[in-house]
């Protein structure tokens, strides 16, 4: 913990204030504190005893010796078998002995750099340190004005543009939502571009076959400006594996793994078990599924290149049995996350959480549900919060509204992890004694100096009384959001790249784009 914090307060722009949003009413100014590595200094806690834990891991190790992974990437298999996997010929099923995953997982990296195209934007993984990843995948987006609508480019865009300009933003989680007006061959490379153009921070590239990944690798390595031999032992992008729940490796996500290993980027595993669908309804019996994944996913990657940069990720949760749709931010994901973070410190593997829920749209129970999962990420020790800005309708929607209102509950626990002032300044003693029983703070010199920077001063909440709120049209929530995220994008700049960068990036994407991409089909 303690080099982490070092670590975290020698990088550039390090704040410990929270967002300055000006008048309380709902004025433009828009300060917010710089960009900084998060750390978590509080203790994870621990949802379950050590030989629970231990029972939990146990049933896991079992589950891949007795029942195996059906794996269906025969390259993958065959890696597998070289490493001492039981894989037969006349099957997908693959079983693994206890001693051969535990052997494997002790390579696995316990902490590694993340390295953006802004070296001042590189990030740490692992330890306390945590990073915060706006939402990826929506198949749509809306605002208030316009409503609901299919992804596009002009959204896509928007969305990442707005992502950049929010230091609670630290990279890019993947397409905040699908651009369909792209063509699904070559839509990697051009949202690839966009995001590397748009923004100077570490990104997400999607495992969707071979040619997606090489071509995001090679971005990213034209990105950063770096040799191949450097590219190779700098993680400098990162994928997400979604295993099939249950127990399944499919072709594309093992193809991700050998491909993002090899070339020495993270891969975070992350099953997605839902109790009651894809996994047991217990939550038990869901995580011990989502651990004999995870750990299958994760042992493979040390075959393909022993000390591969992985993440534990957890998106367990259950499912509404009347109607079978998933549900987020419920006192069962959260159980899921703290146990699933309580794997991934068992085993020493940075891990990944996510800022979800199940709203249709941005009301009460958008919010509390992100609080909750909020709090399962902190209280979890979540290295990396995944969809952590703009998460709608189980995922289906990415809503500018909703960004706004989780940037300002992001920046809200970025300000309590800060650590407190104790220093004989902030103990008062002196401005105690000078304003005296029955006194009045307000006016004293110690407030005075202090006032401006004193408190978090929230982005969206509205602090007003009822007549001047009145007054001022009554605006909700979602007004104040609605307004922000206009007022910000029309001050988007874009981040300053090298013209021999721009270039070479242009040229490979055209390129790419005349000999068609990659196919659309597996």
């Amino acid at each position: 913990m303690t080099e982490d914090l070092a670590t975290a307060d020698a990088l550039p722009g390090r704040a410990r204030r929270g967002g300055r949003a000006g008048k309380r009413s709902g004025s433009a100014t828009f300060e917010q504190p710089a960009f900084r590595q998060l750390v978590n200094p509080f203790e994870p806690t621990k949802i379950v005893s050590d030989d629970a834990l231990e029972a939990i891991h146990e049933a896991s190790l079992r589950v891949l010796r007795d029942i195996g992974v059906e794996v269906l990437h025969d390259e993958a298999r065959a890696i597998m078998k070289a490493h001492g996997a039981d894989v037969r010929p006349d099957t997908q099923r693959v079983h693994f002995d206890p001693a051969l995953i535990l052997e494997l997982i002790v390579h696995c990296p316990s902490a590694f750099e993340v390295h953006a195209r802004n070296p001042a934007h590189n990030l740490r993984m692992g330890g306390r340190n945590l990073i915060v990843a706006e939402m990826a995948s929506a198949p749509n987006c809306s605002d208030a004005d316009r409503g609901r609508r299919p992804g596009n480019r002009e959204d896509f865009r928007n969305f990442v543009k707005l992502s950049q300009m929010h230091n609670i933003i630290q990279c890019q989680g993947g397409y905040p939502v699908e651009p369909v007006d792209i063509h699904a061959g070559i839509r990697h490379l051009e949202c690839l571009r966009d995001i590397v153009t748009l923004t100077d921070k570490a990104f997400h590239i999607y495992s969707l076959g071979k040619e997606r990944n090489l071509d995001g690798i090679e971005i990213a390595r034209i990105a950063r400006g770096v040799s191949r031999e450097q590219f190779a032992n700098e993680v400098s992008c990162f994928t997400i594996i979604n295993t099939n729940s249950p127990l399944k490796l499919d072709v594309p996500m093992m193809e991700g793994i050998i491909q993002m290993a090899r070339h020495g980027q993270a891969v975070i595993v992350t099953p997605f078990t839902l109790a009651g669908a894809m996994a047991p309804v217990t939550i038990a019996g869901a995580v011990v599924q989502q651990n004999a994944e995870a750990l299958a996913a994760l042992a493979f990657a040390q075959m393909v290149r022993k000390g591969a940069p992985v993440g534990y990720g957890g998106f367990t949760s259950n499912v509404d049995m009347r109607s079978g749709a998933p549900a987020f931010g419920t006192p069962e994901y959260m159980k899921a996350q703290l146990l699933g973070g309580q794997l991934a410190r068992r085993y020493a593997i940075p891990y990944r959480s996510s800022n979800v829920c199940a709203a249709n749209t941005v009301d009460a129970q958008a919010a509390y549900e992100s609080v909750f999962s909020l709090w399962g990420c902190v209280q979890g020790g979540a290295n990396m919060i995944k969809h952590a800005a703009g998460w709608l309708e189980g995922g289906l929607c990415c809503s500018y509204e909703k960004m706004m209102l989780d940037i300002d509950l992001l920046q809200m626990m970025a300000e309590f992890m800060a650590p407190l002032d104790l220093s004989e300044d902030a103990l008062a003693v002196e401005a105690i004694r000078e304003v005296g029983p029955g006194g009045h703070f307000f006016g004293s010199p110690h407030t005075q100096a202090r006032y401006k920077t004193a408190f978090y001063a929230p982005i969206i909440s509205d602090w007003r009384n009822y007549e001047n709120w009145a007054q001022g049209g009554s605006p909700t929530s979602i007004d104040h959001a609605n307004r922000l995220w206009k007022e910000r994008l029309a001050i988007y700049e874009p981040p300053p790249m090298d013209e021999g960068i721009r270039d070479e990036l242009n040229d490979f994407v055209e390129r790419r784009i005349r000999e068609g991409g990659a196919p659309t089909d597996f």
